[in-house]
């Protein structure tokens, strides 16, 4: 999977907006959304907020956790802990990126959000190296690794297969009886 296959499925996560246009409720094979009545918060997926939102016809209600002194907050929780902290959305860092880039006027600080967002990620991701090269230079079997975001499993996914797989050549060289010749059979 690669990284716009990921924010498309950040697309499907639901956000508020604020219309302002009238429209009975619509049918969609996702389910139904709607009605929708100007000044009146809706929910709605983001790729709906965000078509909306280009052709001016709705405000973009910030996810809860999209606030300065929440995401401080888990910057320094983040920084303090060993082991990776629960994430405010499992899309953080997507819904972040096309939230900011496509409504940045409806999100107040964004500037500040932006930059504490990037924070925890490189945090986040840091933590992720120094857990992979403590992992190989382990020779460890297995990790659990929890908290983890599908695009932060995705920036590190071929450097730990391509890793791991040179740890089992290695390995399966190293067993008695695998020096890649047969043993011949005299008799």
């Amino acid at each position: 999977m690669d990284p716009s296959e990921v924010e498309f499925l950040a697309e499907k996560e639901v956000v508020k907006i604020i219309p302002n246009f009238s429209l009975d409720k619509i049918y969609l094979i996702g389910g139904d959304l709607g009605p929708f009545n100007p000044g009146l918060p809706v929910d709605v997926p983001v790729w709906l907020a965000l078509n909306l939102k280009q052709r001016q016809k709705c405000r973009i209600v910030p996810p809860e956790w999209m606030d300065v002194e929440k995401l401080e907050e888990i910057r320094e929780l983040e920084r303090k802990e060993d082991t990776f902290t629960p994430v405010p959305s499992p899309y953080y860092m997507e819904l972040t990126k096309l939230l900011l880039n496509h409504a940045s006027d409806n999100i107040p600080k964004a500037d500040e959000i932006r930059t504490l967002v990037k924070d925890i990620w490189d945090t986040r991701i840091a933590k992720l190296r120094l857990s992979a090269d403590s992992f190989i230079s382990q020779q460890e079997a297995h990790a659990k690794l929890d908290n983890l975001t599908l695009m932060e499993i995705n920036t590190t996914r071929s450097f730990l297969l391509d890793t791991l797989n040179c740890m089992y050549k290695l390995r399966s060289n190293l067993q008695p009886g695998a020096s890649g010749g047969k043993a011949q059979d005299h008799h």
